[in-house]
């Protein structure tokens, strides 16, 4: 699954292949199968897009 911060108009991938995500505290933590586990903080799941293999985070308001 790819992981995708939306901003209002814009979205960044922040992680490609997750293959784990917490929501932890004030965030969410993602582990990939290649790269160091990464927290996001102030963001919480929008969405999930299980066709396209997609995870829409955005920001707590």
């Amino acid at each position: 699954m790819s992981v995708v911060h939306k901003q209002q108009d814009q979205e960044e991938v922040v992680a490609e292949n997750a293959s784990l995500l917490e929501v932890e505290g004030n965030g969410v933590k993602i582990s990939t199968l290649f790269e160091e586990t990464r927290q996001i903080d102030g963001v919480e799941v929008s969405s999930i897009d299980f066709l396209a293999g997609k995870v829409i985070l955005t920001n707590k308001i």
